[in-house]
């Protein structure tokens, strides 16, 4: 069987018109169509069918369901807590990244594969376990409450099970750029005289904050939609520790579908908005360390 048989170009032959070429991929239209048809299954139609079934209210009643002081409460405890559990977790998980790459240790394919236990462990787990370890009779809090340290029953409950369920996204999506970023760029900026923090600053940081920021973005959207981790342990007390996703299920149970729509609706709107900003964070991060 000849190359030219096979389609491949001989040496000094003319390159084949870009008119004529065939696709990189084949059957990219076939393919296409179905990428769409299964989004749109997964995807779209039950959104749409979220949004559709909130048309159902009027104005006065849209307004009613979303904007209850207990409503407004379970909002503000779901994205703040989301947002300081992210934040803890942006830290300590380019931490852990950076000790998981950088170093060797005794115990450390065991402790990478500790990371992803909160992938695997069922959220109804995560939350039992927790309170066993902090509430009051539990191995851990039975020594804190009598200092004044409650970390069980109240928001401190829910920020703790969000970083929980949190952490690996931020380490996983750390962890390759840190081993595909070249040492010899560090090793250079210590020969021109950078210590190790402007190092980390100037070189390090700005490889990995486009992965960072990602990761960021992922354990705060897991965060937001977080309900089986938390009721266990957040106390679930109205307008204190009550998530905006259990007052969903109350409105359920009570047969309030357009009400449940409504506060679903309101947070997949600001899921979206929030998921656009942080994304064009990241595209602006990607375009100035491209022309730095």
């Amino acid at each position: 069987m000849t190359a030219a048989t096979l389609g491949v170009p001989l040496p000094g032959a003319a390159a084949p018109s870009r008119g004529g070429s065939k696709k990189v991929l084949p059957g990219f239209n076939l393919t296409l169509g179905y990428t769409l048809l299964y989004l749109s299954l997964i995807v779209l139609i039950p959104l749409s069918a979220l949004v559709f079934k909130t048309f159902t209210l009027t104005g006065a009643q849209f307004w009613a369901a979303i904007a209850s002081p207990r409503v407004l409460a379970s909002y503000r405890l779901t994205f703040g807590a989301s947002l300081i559990a992210a934040t803890v977790n942006a830290v300590f998980g380019l931490l852990v990244a950076w000790v998981l790459v950088r170093y060797n240790f005794p115990g450390k394919k065991i402790v990478d594969a500790l990371v992803d236990l909160p992938f695997a462990l069922p959220t109804a787990v995560a939350g039992i376990a927790l309170t066993a370890l902090l509430a009051g009779n539990g191995w851990l809090g039975q020594y804190l409450e009598p200092l004044g340290i409650k970390l069980a029953f109240n928001r401190n409950g829910v920020v703790i099970a969000l970083i929980f369920i949190g952490l690996p996204f931020v380490v996983r999506t750390v962890q390759p750029v840190l081993e595909d970023n070249e040492r010899e760029l560090e090793e250079a900026a210590m020969c021109l005289g950078a210590n190790r923090w402007q190092t980390f600053i100037h070189v390090i940081f700005p490889a990995v904050a486009p992965a960072l920021l990602t990761g960021f973005a992922m354990a705060f959207a897991r965060a937001i939609g977080e309900y089986g981790s938390v009721i266990f342990i957040a106390g679930n007390v109205p307008m204190v520790s009550e998530i905006t996703p259990l007052v969903i299920i109350g409105k359920l149970e009570q047969y309030d579908y357009a009400g449940a729509t409504a506060v679903a609706t309101v947070m997949l709107v600001m899921s979206f908005v929030l998921l656009l900003v942080i994304n064009g964070l990241q595209g602006w991060q990607r375009r100035r360390s491209g022309g730095t």
